[in-house]
């Protein structure tokens, strides 16, 4: 008898802790305040966030490179674009060619005061553009470099500041906002935000181990 009511305790348990789960709220997901860094291409309008870091890409002439100071919760397509368009046409139009050099148009965008750290703003409201003439090896991080220094990295090599903007800070998490899906389409078709299915598969999981339990101690017990 003692077994019986013992596993019929841990039984009561378990779908106790499972009914705690489903009531408590969102988690709090990490955001990160950083510069993001994105590839415009050949100036097509759009940005694709960058596979490497401006310190190893090697933008080709007629490239366009963004950056983008934010608060995201996705590092990569889903954190914040620039907001100006990728054209290479509106940024460098006007710097004609030369030989043994090559121009790289950049968008350079603060970000919006809700995202800047505390006692400090954007130093302008848009993005800012300049076309770099640099050398035909140079990397996106010595373009920008050529146009808006100072520039500030960490140990890391992470670049944390452009024209001095941050003065401090360098991708600090920031954890206060519900986690919620990256994007629309990675969320499965019919889910109304209810408990995932994983979250209903391990609840199923604990409270069939605590019914086989109870079984056990019956079946000991004839």
């Amino acid at each position: 008898m003692g077994r019986r009511r013992l596993s019929a305790a841990a039984l009561a348990l378990a779908l106790g802790m499972a009914l705690a789960v489903l009531a408590a709220g969102p988690a709090l997901a990490s955001s990160y305040r950083y510069w993001s860094f994105w590839d415009g291409g050949s100036g097509g309008g759009s940005w694709s966030y960058a596979t490497t870091g401006p310190s190893l890409a090697r933008p080709a002439d007629g490239s366009v490179q963004g950056f983008r100071f934010a608060v995201s919760r996705d590092a990569g397509a889903e954190a914040a674009r620039p907001r100006a368009a990728a054209d290479f046409a509106a940024v460098c139009g006007a710097t004609p060619a030369a030989e043994g050099s090559k121009r790289v148009a950049l968008v350079i965008d603060f970000g919006v005061p809700a995202d800047a750290p505390a006692g400090e703003g954007p130093p302008q409201e848009g993005p800012r553009t300049a076309c770099a003439q640099v050398a035909p090896q140079a990397t996106a991080a010595e373009a920008l470099a050529s146009v808006a220094k100072p520039l500030r990295y960490n140990g890391a090599a992470l670049l944390c500041a452009i024209a001095g903007y941050p003065q401090q800070g360098c991708g600090e998490p920031i954890a206060d906002a519900p986690a919620r899906p990256s994007a629309p389409s990675a969320q499965p078709a019919g889910n109304d935000g209810g408990p995932s299915v994983g979250l209903l598969a391990g609840m199923a999981a604990v409270a069939a181990l605590a019914a086989a339990g109870v079984w056990q101690s019956r079946r000991r017990t004839r």
